[in-house]
């Protein structure tokens, strides 16, 4: 007789309790912040690349400009007193140095016009201009002078100089013109004035007629510069009209244009600039050479408080690009925790209500999917501008995990909700990315109601139980 012999089945190996799978989402989930976070570097440094590659472009050309003047260079005799130790006595000397005194006009106006171009190389570009600044400066002695404790007749009027800052002088052009009472003058390199790191021009004048009168300059400066005109204002008024065809600058600086004579149309701007001394808290006359405006770019510019009152002060129109790729890439890659999470919840549903049993490795694979959009992102929108970047990007990634997806999940239909889930994110960040003013109260009601479903569904769910899977 022969006898049967029957395998005895195996038992079923018991699956992880659903609290002991949410643990081990969120532990693959805190593992993706590794890489993550490597993107947000890879932001910067891409950046920090942008920026080397426009200076480059504009080495020759003119870095951001400040501009200041025209000042009188008054050279006067100082007595300046000391004491000295002599055959064990103390004795005081009186001895006689040169100084220099700077007398700040009484009105100046400013006409700037900024001719613009973008300069490009490979995928970098940068915003350069050529300008052309006319004005016209009245300059008198206060009728306080003798408060500052300068005799007239210390002042050596006819060796005066008429200063004129320039940041980066490399930027000047020909057709430079200036006069004094109808009078040409000839322009000489260097003196320029401490706003701008006494890096500019001069002409020598005499300027005798101010100690009964007042001198009238006229000049026409052209220079070429980029990305920023700042001017650094020191006059008892200071009118200064500038217009462009760029339509897109940036006001920024210690003073900002008369709002009733600022237009800013899609065909370029004007904006006019009113700045009295009596905002600056500066007086007129100073035997200090003033300090050091720096160029602000039209980034920084924003984030530099502004000062007055002896410190640097100034005005600002920045020439700014309309989209900043890195800056809305970085802002995007911050909400790469919302994207992975929500993505993540959405296939422990599956697992937990669904019956689908995925791995960990399958949660690593489409985390990485999720992540590498942010690379693509930044790829793509460095050559094609960010919103054709970000619908490329969401449409491969979307269609990777669509398809993954319908594997992992054994169901097309259950993909498509996957689809739909990673549409229904791309789409709202999208829109958070654009709706700046209202982005955290959009994304906290999207969070709040995100929990909400979660916490409904899973309501009777029994997260410390444990579940055993049979074969059939």
């Amino acid at each position: 007789m022969t006898e049967i012999y029957q395998d005895e089945p195996e038992p079923a190996k018991p699956e992880r309790s659903p609290g002991g799978k949410f643990l081990m989402v969120l532990l693959m989930g805190f593992l993706l912040t590794i890489p993550l976070f490597v993107t947000w570097l890879l932001v910067y440094d891409r950046q920090n690349q942008s920026e080397t590659a426009q200076q480059s472009i504009v080495s020759g050309w003119g870095g951001e400009q400040v501009f200041a003047g025209p000042k009188l260079v008054l050279p006067y005799t100082a007595r300046v007193q000391e004491t000295v130790e002599q055959d064990g006595k103390a004795v005081t000397r009186t001895n006689m140095v040169k100084r220099e005194l700077f007398l700040a006009p009484q009105t100046v106006k400013l006409d700037s016009r900024l001719k613009t171009q973008t300069k490009k190389r490979a995928i970098y570009e940068v915003v350069v201009y050529d300008s052309s600044i006319s004005g016209a400066a009245q300059f008198k002695l206060p009728d306080d002078f003798k408060r500052n404790g300068i005799a007239i007749e210390d002042i050596d009027f006819a060796a005066a100089e008429l200063r004129f800052g320039l940041s980066d002088a490399r930027g000047l052009a020909g057709d430079n013109r200036v006069s004094v009472d109808g009078q040409p003058l000839t322009l000489k390199p260097g003196k320029g004035l401490g706003e701008t790191g006494n890096s500019g021009f001069f002409a020598w004048v005499d300027a005798t007629k101010l100690i009964d009168g007042a001198l009238d300059a006229d000049f026409a400066i052209r220079f070429k510069g980029n990305q920023s005109l700042t001017i650094a204002p020191h006059a008892g008024q200071t009118i200064w009209t500038v217009r462009s065809e760029w339509p897109h600058p940036s006001f920024t600086g210690s003073f900002l244009p008369e709002t009733e004579q600022t237009k800013v149309t899609a065909a370029g701007f004007e904006a006019q600039y009113l700045i009295t001394n009596l905002a600056l808290g500066t007086s007129l006359v100073s035997t200090d050479a003033g300090p050091q405006v720096s160029p602000q770019s039209a980034i920084e510019a924003g984030y530099r408080e502004p000062t007055v009152g002896g410190v640097a002060a100034s005005a600002t129109v920045g020439l700014i690009q309309p989209v900043d790729v890195y800056g809305q890439v970085d802002r995007a890659a911050k909400y790469g925790f919302l994207i992975i999470g929500f993505t993540f919840v959405a296939f422990l549903l599956f697992d937990l209500i669904g019956g689908v049993r995925i791995s960990s490795v399958q949660y690593i694979l489409i985390g990485a999917a999720l992540v590498l959009f942010f690379v693509l992102l930044l790829a793509f929108a460095e050559i094609i501008g960010f919103a054709l970047a970000y619908v490329a990007a969401s449409m491969a990634t979307i269609g990777l995990i669509t398809a993954y997806s319908a594997s992992v999940l054994s169901s097309w239909r259950r993909a498509s909700l996957v689809s739909g889930l990673l549409a229904g994110l791309y789409g709202a960040i999208y829109i958070l990315l654009s709706l700046e003013a209202y982005s955290l109260l959009i994304g906290s009601l999207l969070v709040f109601a995100a929990l909400a479903g979660v916490m409904f569904v899973t309501r009777r769910l029994d997260w410390s139980s444990s579940l055993i899977r049979t074969r059939a």
